[in-house]
């Protein structure tokens, strides 16, 4: 039988980014969504099929959190996560041949806002809010599954870098329009990873057998947002950047339907397990991978 993988939710900048790695290597790829062409969240029947037999599980799905938190749009971000996850947990478990590993989105902003030290996954420290219940609850949903042929992995994801979509976009743009300066007091943290990073993890996960539960999946070198906007800068080139106060970003947020949570948060993670596991991140430093990205 040729190798499977199934994405759930694979339609979005990581998802597209997996399809076509995986897919060079030689699997079928089974994708779960909400568009037509693939297998819908309703079709159970379907869901089960594509899972039995499956060399690996992976959910992304959950709407997109670059929006205004009003009650409509928190119920939508919270519901697209916890459900899924749960139906997936479900089709699992009436699979004769489930698969290995099933590894299940999670996010790196259920840490506290920290520009004190960093946070592990032993010693980090839980923060409070919406964004942080909606990564608990996605969590709690995940491993509340007792599945013994089927590891359990919970990535939880920083900002992610990669060409051609994302977060680069809206950065791009700033930067070019000379308005890449400081965001806010600048001395927030930015804790960041490069996509294919996102699939070196997932590979080196699939192999190391004796791995489940929670890991920070990030750069081991985060930076300040000081530090990102310079950098970005001097890889685009660009000599001026006007600072964004932070009056100006809430401003900007209300217009453009999003939450300064998103550049405003201390994001410090540090990926200890994988570092102590043993894996090696092809993008460490941010000035390499904006390169990479941009040049």
């Amino acid at each position: 039988m040729r190798k499977k993988i199934v994405l759930a939710g694979g339609t979005g900048f990581i998802g597209k980014f997996l399809e076509d790695k995986y897919r060079t290597l030689g699997y079928d790829v089974h994708i779960i969504s909400r568009q037509e062409q693939h297998i819908s969240w309703n079709n159970h029947k379907e869901i089960v099929e594509a899972i039995n037999y499956s060399d690996m599980l992976i959910n992304l799905a959950g709407k997109s959190v670059d929006c205004r938190y009003n009650e409509k749009n928190k119920k939508e971000i919270l519901r697209s996560r916890t459900e899924t996850t749960r139906i997936l947990g479900k089709a699992l478990k009436k699979c004769g041949n489930p698969p290995k590993l099933w590894i299940n989105s999670s996010t790196a902003t259920i840490y506290r806002h920290a520009e004190d030290r960093p946070m592990t996954e032993e010693s980090g420290e839980i923060g409070t809010g919406f964004s942080v219940d909606v990564a608990k609850e996605w969590e709690k949903a995940f491993f509340s599954f007792q599945l013994p042929q089927t590891r359990q992995v919970a990535l939880r994801i920083a900002i992610v870098l990669g060409p051609g979509g994302g977060v680069m976009t809206p950065f791009k743009n700033l930067v070019r329009f000379g308005l890449g300066g400081v965001q806010g007091p600048g001395n927030q943290m930015f804790s960041w990873i490069h996509i294919e990073d996102i699939f070196g993890t997932i590979q080196f996960l699939q192999e190391r057998k004796e791995l489940n539960g929670v890991f920070n999946c990030s750069s081991p070198h985060p930076v300040t947002n000081r530090e990102l906007m310079a950098q970005l800068r001097e890889t685009m080139n660009v000599k001026i950047g006007l600072p964004s106060p932070k009056w100006l970003l809430e401003m900007g947020a209300i217009m453009i339907k999003t939450e300064t949570e998103l550049i405003m948060k201390s994001r410090w993670v540090i990926p200890e397990r994988l570092e102590r596991a043993g894996y090696t991140f092809k993008h460490k430093d941010i000035g390499q991978a904006l390169a990479h990205i941009l040049l």
